[in-house]
Parts: structure tokens; C-alpha cells; sequence
């Protein structure tokens, strides 16, 4: 260890604090990363925070550069861009992303990490992750021409989902959520929107619904939507929350089905024929992509980020993607 960095972990129910962090050297096949941006992945990193990952999901859960335990302390996070300042000469002062928790530097493997085109500004950059699970997400749903289809939840990967949709040809996407204020995101993204308590005008219309509001109520709402032989896509991770939802009325009648979708294992449909850094970096072309630009809704220094995360977590803090910010002059501190 010769050089340190400051990193944020999570040490106690909704409690975080930036501890030092000691780098390693960096090898002949490393690259150290002085981070710029990282974002927050606001649902999966709230149960973190909450202390609420479920003890039989702990080996599952851990992210690609996780430092320590669940529950706490941990070192989590995973959507983090930043300027290669040492490893192989093609990659230096390039702007890459990795799968990093939320940290002022740090040293990995240069093939982990994923050079951000020059096009693609590094803040929207950090929706690379969110990108990749749209991705994978339209590979195991398989929308078809014409298609109408509901996105209920409008946070970052309903959102990320919802634009990816949008561009199957003749498709009819709306965007569905509790929030009156995401319309105004659903048309930046040119698809449509509905209130949920007003979506059921969409009932039984729907070929496929995909479902990203981690809600009883919102698994429910995308169940309802379905017409016949529909499916719902299940892109939610609940954590420890128990989920009820009813499956009488039409389900059976209507042959209707629920299946998961999780981007730890490339889409069944494509995994013989594309890798996990296939998929990415079709999520980082499809980055350059100027509407994605309004889920960035705010934007925080890294020093700020116990507080931030805290507010995420409670809801004071209304945000799609909020991004952390670090000092670009400062180096890795010798």
C-alpha cells in the first residue's frame, strides 16, 4: 500500500461515514482511477444503507469491489466513472467506468474497467449499470413491433427501460407512476405517461408490462394492465420486504406470467452468443443518447454523501439518478 484514497461505508443501520482507504500498487496489468462521478443507485443501495439484505442473499449481493459485510460495515456501490491516471498507455487519461462503490481512487484490473466514449459526457456516463440492465432486460422481454407496452415505477432503470422500448417501431410505451412530476421525464424520453391510480384506463391492453416500483401495489398495477397470454417482466429487488399480489380474476384465465430479469447473468437469449462486456458496451453507445441526460436530477460532493444518503433513503431527498461529485484537481494522496 503506498498511496490512500477516501472511500464511503456504510457502518450502522442508515448510518455512513468516509473512511480512509489504503491503495494497492498498481501492476502491469492494472490501472489506477481517479474517480469523477459515481452515482447512486438509489433502490438497491437504500437497502444496503437500511441494513435490509436479506442474511440468505449476502453471497448474491456482493457487488464486484465490495470491502467487507452485510449488514454493515460495507463498502457498496457500483456505478463510478473516472480518468485512468496510471496502467497501459491506450488507457491513460481515458474516462472509464466500473463497477466501483463510491470512492475518491482506486486501483483494479484494466479489464474491468470500460473506456466511455468520447461523445458520452462522464456525468450520464454513471448510468452506464442502469443502461446495461435496460439492456439486458429488452433481450429477456423480447418486445415485439407494435407492441403496448406499460413501465410501472419511473425511477432509473423504469426510466432507462422505458427510452430502450421507445425505439422498438410502432410501439406504444407509457411510463406509469405514482409521481405527477415524472410526466414531465416521460416526454423528454418520448413516451407516454399515467398516473397509477388513473393507469387503469390501459387495462387489459398491455402485451407485456415491466414492473421497477419494488411495490406490492406496483407488481399488482402490472399484473392488471396485461392482456391475454401478457407478461409482466419483474425487474424489482425487494430486499426483506414480503410482496403480496393477487393472482386470481384473469391470471389463470387469461394465461398471463411474471418472470424475473436480473443483469448478474446475461439474458438467456443472448448468452451464447454475447458476454458481459458485449452487453456493456452496447449500454455505453447507447449512452450517447442526449434525453438520458434527464435522469441526472441533482448532484452532491463526495464529502456530502453520508447526509445525501441518508435523505435518499427517508425521501427528503426526491431524486431519479442523484450524482456524486469529486474534486478533479485533487491526486491519489502519496
Amino acid at each position: 500500500m503506498h498511496r490512500a484514497a477516501r472511500a464511503f461505508w456504510t457502518v450502522g443501520p442508515s448510518t455512513g461515514e468516509i473512511r480512509p482507504v489504503g491503495l494497492a500498487s498498481v501492476g502491469p496489468d492494472d490501472v489506477l482511477v481517479r474517480a469523477t462521478h459515481s452515482g447512486v443507485s438509489r433502490g438497491t443501495e437504500r437497502l444496503v444503507f437500511e441494513g435490509r439484505v436479506p442474511p440468505g442473499e449476502y453471497a448474491a449481493m456482493r457487488a464486484p469491489f465490495q470491502e467487507g459485510d452485510f449488514p454493515w460495515p460495507v463498502k457498496y456501490g457500483y456505478l463510478s466513472v473516472g480518468v485512468v491516471e496510471e496502467g497501459p498507455r491506450e488507457l491513460v487519461g481515458r474516462s472509464v467506468f466500473a463497477l466501483h462503490p463510491h470512492q475518491t481512487a482506486y486501483v483494479v484490473p484494466a479489464a474491468s474497467v470500460s473506456v466511455v466514449p468520447d461523445d458520452v459526457p462522464p456525468e450520464r456516463a454513471v448510468l452506464t449499470g442502469t443502461v446495461e440492465t435496460a439492456v439486458n432486460a429488452l433481450w429477456d422481454a423480447a418486445p415485439r413491433i407494435g407492441d403496448r407496452v406499460a413501465v410501472v415505477g419511473a425511477g432509473m432503470v423504469g426510466c432507462c427501460v422505458a427510452r430502450l422500448l421507445a425505439g422498438v417501431p410502432g410501439s406504444r410505451v407509457t411510463l406509469v407512476d405514482v409521481d405527477p412530476t415524472r410526466e414531465a421525464v416521460a416526454s423528454a424520453l418520448g413516451v407516454g405517461f399515467a398516473l397509477a391510480e388513473r393507469a387503469r384506463d390501459l387495462a387489459g391492453g398491455c402485451d407485456l408490462t415491466v414492473h421497477t416500483s419494488a411495490t406490492s401495489a406496483g407488481l399488482q398495477l402490472a399484473v392488471d394492465l396485461l392482456g391475454a397470454e401478457g407478461q409482466v417482466l419483474e425487474l424489482s429487488w425487494y430486499g426483506d420486504q414480503e410482496v403480496t399480489v393477487s393472482l386470481g380474476g384473469s391470471f389463470h384465465s387469461g394465461r398471463l406470467s411474471i418472470r424475473a430479469s436480473q443483469v448478474s447473468a446475461v439474458a438467456a437469449a443472448r448468452r451464447p452468443r454475447r458476454s458481459p462486456a458485449d452487453r456493456r458496451a452496447l449500454a455505453l453507445e447507447l449512452l450517447r443518447d442526449p434525453a438520458l441526460d434527464v435522469l441526472l436530477t441533482g448532484r452532491s460532493d463526495f464529502d456530502a454523501l453520508p447526509e445525501v444518503m441518508g435523505r435518499l433513503a427517508d425521501g427528503s431527498l426526491p431524486a431519479i439518478c442523484h450524482t456524486i461529485t469529486y474534486d478533479a484537481e485533487a491526486p491519489c494522496s502519496p
